[in-house]
């Protein structure tokens, strides 16, 4: 089997597993990467070697602008003083504390330690996002964990580049610092500026094709040049994918957004899926490159997620309320997180992708020379940590969030009834307003406002009664669907009888799905 065939039959098991995930109700990630994990022993498989560079080049960039771009700036904005506090207070706390345990436990060199410590920090934005976007736990808490895994790992890749340069050379901390405001001020600039262009280029197209394809340049644009200046390409994506997201009303015409949202959604998808699996193929490789007894790396790897845990537990039962006593303001209540939000958030410290990625990428020199100290042993034992944190945190943070009473239902029917009621309103008032300007005609007015009126009606009951009450819109858009099946056959049947052309078929095809969807919605 070749690698080409061995990468199409990986796809045809990721969509096995991931409906056998959704069936057992566990995150498809976690079920992707055991399959991977198990894979990897299966002999006589093409040996698949996941390259750093494969991961920061082109795993990376799109699945952190698709997370940045479908955030929501104000609720970020909202939570940027726990989000921050998570993404660089928490980060810098991890990387000593794993440092020393390290260090206690394998006898590390003080800078081989911060390298793993560096390595380990950050959670994963891939995995954090994947998990949590099949979890219906409060908007707050999910807006924190989403925010604080976007920017955390340029935190930690960047304490990374500054401890590689520590083993066989010298540390400074206040260059150390100092590389890090301009690493990081660099990055959001790029960003900031990269997406300024896009948007004045984009306004100008009206071409779905071009613009999608742009849309999948734009996170490489941000990412490849921020790198080679020697800031963070991670950051830079992160502020073009926010930014693109802001101005994304008056980018779009209707027909482009329909089908740019569907890319991005396919594309995140079979990323995020190869990427795990991937991660779950690595194990082989890595057990047979390690000097002595692999069975201490995953021993210390055990005793390392252990600490993890705590290190975050303890961080968000007594940094937060620290906080808010030295600003003798407790704030708006909806910033503060309960009880049970902060377990939720402490419990969903997973590492995923890029501390793979960051541990294969440490050289195999040091920077004065000669070998870098147990480098395969450090790669190891990161790998074991990330698939622990993954199989095991992932599979608990579903039955957690029910045993903390922090899941609901992932839409509110009523409530969005009642939005879209007002928006049907906002309409009408429009209406009644381009009547007067325009003098228009009776009947077109009346045909018009019908068409909104029967919105409302329907959206009333549904927000009084909800979905599965019977009544008349209920029976409306039932008998609507009905027909919809109708137009749908006829429109088969005269393509069959060649009294339509293909394209003419496909137009009405589109219609006719556009129109069941908004019966769905």
């Amino acid at each position: 089997m070749t690698e080409i065939e061995f990468l199409f039959a990986l796809l045809v098991l990721v969509a096995v597993l991931v409906r056998v995930a959704g069936a057992i109700r566990i995150p498809y990630p976690i079920l992707v990467v055991a399959g991977g994990l198990g894979l990897g022993f299966v002999p006589g498989l093409p040996e698949i070697e996941l390259e750093p560079d494969v991961v920061f080049l082109v795993f990376l960039p799109p699945l952190l602008y698709s997370a940045a771009f479908f955030s929501s700036p104000r609720e970020l904005r909202a939570y940027v003083g726990p989000i921050s506090r998570l993404a660089v207070g928490l980060v810098l706390v991890t990387i000593v504390v794993v440092a020393l345990a390290s260090r206690l436990l394998l006898d590390l060199p003080w800078p081989v330690a911060f390298v793993l410590g560096a390595i380990l920090a950050p959670t994963d934005p891939v995995a954090a996002i994947a998990v949590f976007a099949r979890l219906g736990v409060p908007q707050r808490a999910r807006t924190i964990i989403e925010g604080e895994s976007l920017i955390n790992d340029s935190t930690g890749l960047v304490a990374l580049s500054v401890a590689l340069g520590a083993v066989g050379g010298s540390f400074s901390l206040g260059g150390a610092a100092l590389e890090f405001v301009l690493v990081s001020a660099g990055g959001v600039a790029i960003g900031l500026a990269l997406g300024w262009v896009v948007a004045h280029v984009r306004r100008r197209l009206d071409d779905p094709p071009v613009e999608i394809t742009i849309s999948l340049l734009t996170p490489y644009a941000a990412y490849l040049p921020a790198e080679e200046l020697g800031v963070s390409g991670v950051l830079a994506t992160v502020t073009v994918g926010l930014y693109m997201g802001w101005q994304s009303p008056g980018l779009f015409l209707a027909g482009t957004r329909l089908q740019a949202f569907a890319f991005w959604n396919v594309l995140a998808f079979l990323l995020n899926s190869l990427l795990f699996i991937l991660i779950g193929l690595q194990a082989p490789r890595l057990l047979e490159d390690v000097s002595g007894s692999p069975g201490t790396a995953i021993a210390v790897a055990g005793a390392i997620v252990v600490v993890l845990i705590a290190v975050r537990m303890l961080w968000m039962f007594t940094v937060p309320g620290l906080v808010r006593v030295a600003s003798s303001a407790v704030g708006s209540e909806s910033l503060v997180q309960s009880p049970r939000e902060r377990v939720l958030i402490g419990a969903s410290g997973m590492r995923g992708a890029i501390s793979v990625a960051a541990a294969l990428s440490i050289p195999l020199e040091a920077e004065g020379g000669g070998a870098f100290p147990e480098r395969d042993l450090v790669i190891l034992v990161a790998f074991c940590v990330v698939v622990a944190t993954l199989v095991l945190q992932g599979v608990s943070l579903p039955g957690l969030a029910h045993l903390l009473g922090l899941t609901e239902p992932r839409s509110d029917p009523e409530g969005e009834a009642r939005t879209r009621a007002e928006v049907a309103r906002a309409a009408l008032s429009r209406l009644d307003e381009i009547a007067l300007e325009e003098d228009l005609e009776e009947e077109t007015e009346g045909r018009i406002r019908a068409v909104y009126e029967s919105r409302l009606d329907r959206l009333r009951h549904r927000a009084e009664h909800g979905d599965h009450h019977e009544g008349g819109p209920a029976v409306y858009e039932r008998v609507r669907r009905e027909l919809i099946t109708a137009e749908r056959s006829a429109v088969h049947r005269m393509h069959e009888a060649g009294e339509i052309s293909h394209e003419e078929t496909r137009s009405l095809e589109r219609d006719l799905d556009l129109e069941e969807s908004r019966l769905e919605g």
